[in-house]
């Protein structure tokens, strides 16, 4: 690591855990969505506009931070690129279930439970790397882990796909599911965005 004469803002960094915390809220929110009577998805939805609202305010919070900085952890542009990309994940998340509750979607086509157990895991490896980026150790295997789940997740989107148009499905019904799924698999390449930003970092700073 670079040795530094001058001093770095710190609480970027608390600001970056308290986003990655915040996704791992709203993806908690997903998998109970998963098990959730129709009844109850209209309560967990204001929840997740909730979580997306706080989301926001954690994004808002490092702009004004970065504009009002002098010094940063490392450059302005990955700063603003990190808190976009994790600002997304959480975007998509909340689409995701605001669709199932405006569509009234009765039943979710299986597979769908495999996107959000992906999402899951990428949303808990993100949270306990932000605090890594203090010391930018112990990071290759997170955006390894991020970049191989979001492999996975893209053959789970294609089978999912598969599925949809296999004729089972009305046409109405299909489109409601497909862009269900769809916004899913945005969300997984949200979280790889915020691995490779990450990655790109990590590679500023050794």
């Amino acid at each position: 690591m670079r040795f530094r004469l001058t001093p770095r803002e710190t609480s970027f960094y608390d600001m970056f855990a308290a986003s990655a915390d915040n996704i791992v809220t709203g993806s908690k929110l997903l998998m109970e969505l998963l098990g959730a009577d129709a009844s109850a998805r209209s309560e967990i939805g204001d929840r997740m506009r909730a979580a997306e609202h706080a989301g926001d305010d954690a994004t808002h919070a490092i702009f004004h931070q970065l504009n009002s900085s002098f010094i940063t952890p490392f450059d302005r542009e990955d700063i603003y690129s990190l808190a976009s990309s994790l600002d997304d994940i959480m975007d998509f998340m909340e689409e995701a279930v605001d669709l199932v509750v405006l569509y009234n979607v009765e039943e979710l086509p299986k597979g769908v439970e495999q996107q959000v157990e992906v999402l899951n895991r990428a949303a808990e490896l993100t949270a306990e790397a932000m605090p890594h980026l203090r010391t930018m150790s112990n990071l290759t295997e997170y955006w390894i882990e991020v970049n191989r789940l979001e492999n996975q997740a893209d053959q789970i989107h294609r089978k999912l796909l598969a599925h949809l148009f296999s004729g089972k499905y009305d046409a109405i019904e299909v489109l409601k599911l497909k862009q269900i799924v769809d916004v899913l698999e945005e969300a997984a390449d949200a979280f790889e965005h915020v691995a490779n930003t990450v990655e790109t970092i990590a590679v500023k700073e050794s």
